[in-house]
């Protein structure tokens, strides 16, 4: 019964919000991913990834758990489960890349935030970035980045030539809070760089607004995914199987459409271009008078003792109450007394913190400040500024989902998208 229901649904959707717009070649793609960091939503997107995995040339998973204890071997665990079920998908499609084609190009990446200056040393995930940007090909290396930025920073530091070779879309946000540092690396040295940078638009892909029942997160895995083959099972364990799934439109936007143009329409979201990264210096702790906008850059400067370690040393905390609770962060020693940290806001909120070390002589420090839901906003003195092919989300007020700037360019698809889903989830029953 539970597969005429499914049948007869898809026969009441038009065919044309079904269909996706032809991609003009098959992408060339590396993705990286936080996945078995903190949240368990890169798991659920890699599974989408390898349901679909016929659509792309897959060059690379690179494990980049900048928060969290995410290893490659998250990567290749996802990897066995596809194997199992790869013949069933194989039935109806041949164009699958073999396990072994994806065991082969998983690296793994940094572990932790870069320091203040925003990379470190090269990592096999860093390496192989490089390598597979430099490969004789017409075609760009889409790099979907899922959690921070740290192994593409690192690459771009060891070898600069390759700007011009990839095009980075990144699932930021949240994670930017992780990357800042590398975030702010890549955002003042490479402007030339072509970049997306979704703060917003992404959350429309798990957003429930105006979502039948079916598709609803709480309903979707129940109506389409339960006794689905071994990825299926194991779905379940992420969420309890409600999709969320916030790094999908990254592939998304690489599966439907030409993604040489940002400012499309997209199944991955629409975005617009920006000249300028709000970036804000405090050379002293901040007050109540203080305001900065979501996303944005702080720089925050505080003195301290003239101490003997090495710059770039971690050896403070910064210690936020948020509405979601306590964070800490860790600050870095500049040298001649000068300590100095980046942190980025994610929502809007009055926030407070205290900066304290263990360090002789350091005083303990308090502040705080207001966060407008405003990006990027004026420019301001302070910012990076950015060239001619950075984009990111959309500015116009009715593209908002609640306070999520954009996230109506991908809520818009996210029917058909989940139905498109929901015929690959039935070969596997």
């Amino acid at each position: 019964m539970k597969n005429v229901l499914f049948i007869y649904w898809l026969a009441l959707v038009p065919l044309t919000l079904m269909a996706q717009k032809p991609v003009p070649t098959k992408p060339r793609i590396l993705i990286s991913t936080d996945i078995g960091g903190t949240d368990p939503d890169d798991n659920q997107s890699m599974t989408h990834f390898l349901m679909y995995s016929d659509r792309f040339k897959t060059e690379g998973l690179v494990s980049s758990p900048s928060y969290g204890n995410g290893t490659k071997q998250n990567l290749l665990t996802m990897i066995d489960l596809y194997e199992k079920d790869l013949p069933k998908l194989r039935q109806h499609n041949q164009g699958y890349p073999s396990p072994d084609a994806l065991r082969a190009v998983c690296k793994q990446g940094r572990h932790g935030a870069s320091p203040f200056k925003g990379y470190a040393s090269a990592t096999e995930g860093s390496d192989w970035i490089i390598t597979c940007a430099k490969k004789p090909d017409k075609q760009p290396l889409w790099v979907l980045v899922w959690g921070g930025l740290e192994d593409v920073a690192q690459a771009l530091h060891d070898d600069p030539s390759i700007q011009s070779r990839i095009r980075v879309y990144w699932i930021g946000g949240p994670n930017k809070k992780w990357s800042a540092n590398s975030y702010a690396y890549i955002a003042r040295n490479f402007p030339k760089l072509w970049f997306i940078e979704a703060n917003g638009s992404y959350n429309g892909f798990f957003s429930n607004t105006g979502s039948p029942d079916s598709l609803n997160t709480r309903n979707y895995y129940d109506h389409y995914i339960r006794e689905a083959g071994f990825l299926g099972k194991d779905f379940k364990n992420y969420y309890k199987g409600n999709p969320k799934m916030g790094d999908t439109p990254s592939l998304l936007y690489v599966m439907d459409g030409d993604p040489v143009d940002p400012s499309r329409e997209s199944w991955g979201g629409s975005f617009e271009p920006f000249t300028h990264s709000p970036r804000t210096i405090f050379n002293r702790n901040t007050t109540l008078t203080d305001t900065v906008g979501v996303y944005s850059v702080m720089e925050i400067h505080v003195k301290g003792p003239d101490v003997n370690l090495p710059a770039d040393s971690a050896c403070f905390t910064m210690t936020v109450q948020a509405q979601i609770g306590e964070q800490k962060w860790p600050g870095y020693y500049l040298g001649k007394g000068d300590y100095a940290i980046m942190y980025v806001p994610k929502q809007a909120e009055t926030l407070t913190y205290t900066i304290s070390s263990a360090i002789p002589g350091f005083a303990t420090q308090t502040g705080t400040f207001v966060v407008n839901n405003t990006w990027p906003g004026k420019q301001g003195a302070d910012d990076f500024r950015l060239g001619s092919n950075w984009f990111t989300d959309r500015k116009d007020p009715a593209l908002f989902d609640g306070r999520q700037q954009g996230a109506k360019t991908v809520l818009n698809w996210r029917s058909d998208i989940l139905l498109d889903w929901a015929k690959r989830w039935k070969w596997l029953q």
